[in-house]
């Protein structure tokens, strides 16, 4: 039995409004949503690769059990920090609503 991992859409950015006649300077680069949606995709995927290898290594397929080890340890690690960052952000945005107007 295997389990499929979640897909993950990201959403559009909001793009600021431009003011007619005038051009709007538009920052270069990836913006944060970009990033947050390749970071959520790198997360899944290192997960799907610890998950495949768990299963070999479950069948007999998997000579070297170390490569599951390190997988596993990545994907932990990957998983720690992405959970991190979202307790700081949902943290950061409690803090903006406690701001007085």
């Amino acid at each position: 039995m295997s389990i499929s991992p979640v897909g993950f859409t990201p959403i559009a950015p909001i793009a600021p409004p431009v003011a007619t006649g005038a051009t709007a300077a538009v920052p270069s680069g990836d913006s944060f949503a970009t990033a947050l949606g390749n970071g959520l995709e790198a997360l899944a995927g290192t997960q799907a690769k610890a998950e495949g290898l768990a299963v070999q290594a479950a069948t007999g397929q998997l000579t070297d059990v170390h490569q599951y080890t390190i997988a596993a340890t990545q994907a932990q690690l990957a998983t720690e920090l992405t959970v991190a960052v979202r307790n700081k952000a949902v943290e950061a945005f409690n803090e903006i609503l406690r701001m007085p107007l």
